[in-house]
């Protein structure tokens, strides 16, 4: 007599459904910002160039008026809020090619594709990264704002008996300190957006560079109609009014310096968006 045995059947476990949605590209673009060193670094310097090269402007201009010499042409027309706020020059610089390098730095190492195979509607990915950076770079200007404004306090201790002498009770001077935050913020967004579009660390730099540094001075040899024209559109004329204390007919309203500026970062996010979707990574 034979006995029949029942062979025993293996039950694969079921694997757990996984769905991509908005808010896990956010949290997998959050790992990806605060992985790397890079990013720890540049933020912290960005802040550091933005207290200290106040600080340090507010000495030197000081120094130069106790001196009895001629004032540099830089100070010639300088204030305690200017002097503050000198840092900010550096600061976009930090904050703007970290940007540049959220987006670019992918393609460089060639992450982009598995991040891509992991979302494959690829609109999803640079929102997420530009929503990320943002906000960090906007949290960053937080910071900074507050920074600022201890360095104005010393600064305008330090500039007190000069021409530059100012308190917080001038009129704009709040104002002002306020609006540097934004504009870091979205400083950070336009390099996200330019090393979508250019997917090149170094191309999307030396343009971040161009826009910001060089092509505000090469509009100068414009004639002076153009220069009226043209000038206060440019990204860093018009974010600079954001936290400008004086505006004049060159110069836009803190408005509409925002209102042209994200103009200009959305114009490039839209030019980033339409690669990524029509090219391949």
């Amino acid at each position: 007599m034979s006995t029949l045995t029942t062979p025993a059947v293996r039950t694969r476990a079921a694997r757990p459904a996984y769905r991509v949605t908005g808010l896990r590209v956010l949290r997998s673009e959050w790992t990806k910002l605060w992985s790397l060193r890079s990013t720890w670094i540049t933020l912290g310097l960005g802040l550091v160039f933005l207290v200290a090269f106040g600080l340090i402007s507010a000495a030197r201009y000081q120094s130069s008026v106790g001196s009895g010499q001629p004032l540099d042409e830089d100070f010639a027309n300088a204030t305690a809020l200017s002097l503050s706020l000198f840092g900010t020059n550096f600061a976009q610089l930090a904050l703007g090619v970290l940007g540049v390098l959220v987006t670019a730095g992918e393609y460089s190492t060639g992450m982009i594709r598995s991040t891509l195979t992991g979302v494959l509607r690829r609109l999803p990915v640079l929102w997420s990264k530009s929503a990320v950076y943002g906000a960090v770079a906007l949290l960053v200007g937080v910071a900074g704002v507050a920074g600022v404004f201890a360095a104005f306090v010393v600064g305008s201790g330090i500039v007190s008996a000069t021409p530059a002498a100012m308190t917080p009770s001038h009129d704009g001077v709040v104002r002002s300190l306020l609006g540097a935050g934004p504009y870091l913020g979205l400083i950070g967004v336009l390099g996200v957006a330019l090393g979508a579009l250019l997917r090149s660390v170094a191309g999307g730099t030396s343009v971040l560079v161009a826009a910001l540094m060089l092509i505000p001075g090469l509009i100068s040899l414009l004639p002076a109609s153009w220069q009226d024209t043209i000038g206060p559109y440019l990204p860093s004329n018009a974010g600079q009014s954001m936290f400008a204390l004086t505006h004049d007919a060159t110069s836009l309203s803190p408005t509409a310096g925002l209102l042209v500026f994200l103009g200009w970062t959305v114009l490039l996010l839209g030019g980033a968006a339409y690669r990524l979707a029509r090219s391949d990574a």
